[in-house]
């Protein structure tokens, strides 16, 4: 519970957290961003990790031309590309095998059950929308390797993918996080992204649950 609860603290506060750490190791901020996209998308084990808010904060930092947006944009788009990439490969080298065990360790396999369904509803272009959606967008190119996705096909939703979500929550921080409304209420609008990332789960959620109910 306390892991949780400090997790939940870093993530609504982490502006002051990235900015210590620029502060303190300077241009090794482009490193440890690289390195938590990279990871957050190409480890079935770290879905936890800061996606939206990261990129949010990242851009609205860069605003102060404390990090360079451009390069910033150019490093994390292929952070998450390769992300992915590692993740398809995972899935189609060892996920079949994943699968066949009872119990699969760090991954949570209601997680995993969700994206397959989640990718058995909208096929390829769940790799690009995956990117908007929390813990789906961390097991999604897993799934499609376990899937035999065709690499050449997968490869193509992934960049699109990468370079629409990385743009999108990046740009937005940089030309709207110093507007002085979304400033001084960021937890709000950390709070707001992530309701917003998850919501296409809760409605998932609760339209399975009102046509199993109806069923009955």
């Amino acid at each position: 519970m306390d892991y949780i609860l400090h997790a939940i603290q870093f993530i609504l506060h982490l502006d002051k957290y990235l900015l210590q750490f620029i502060t303190a190791y300077g241009m090794w901020t482009y490193v440890l961003l690289f390195l938590v996209i990279f990871c957050e998308t190409g480890l079935v084990v770290t879905p936890f990790l800061p996606g939206d808010s990261l990129l949010f904060i990242s851009g609205s930092i860069a605003s102060h031309a404390v990090l360079n947006v451009h390069y910033l944009a150019g490093l994390l788009i292929i952070a998450a590309i390769l992300g992915d990439t590692l993740n398809y490969w995972i899935g189609n080298k060892i996920g079949h095998k994943v699968l066949q065990r009872e119990r699969i360790g760090f991954i949570k396999r209601r997680h995993l059950e969700y994206t397959q369904k989640f990718y058995e509803k909208h096929g390829g272009k769940t790799i690009i929308l995956a990117r908007f959606v929390p813990i789906v967008r961390t097991f999604a190119p897993f799934v499609a390797g376990i899937g035999d996705m065709r690499y050449g096909k997968f490869i193509l939703y992934n960049i699109v993918g990468a370079i629409a979500w990385v743009m999108l929550f990046l740009y937005a921080g940089y030309y709207f996080g110093n507007i002085p409304i979304v400033k001084n209420n960021l937890t709000l609008v950390i709070f707001g992204i992530i309701f917003l990332s998850i919501l296409p789960g809760i409605i998932e959620y609760l339209r399975h649950r009102f046509l199993k109910k109806a069923s009955q």
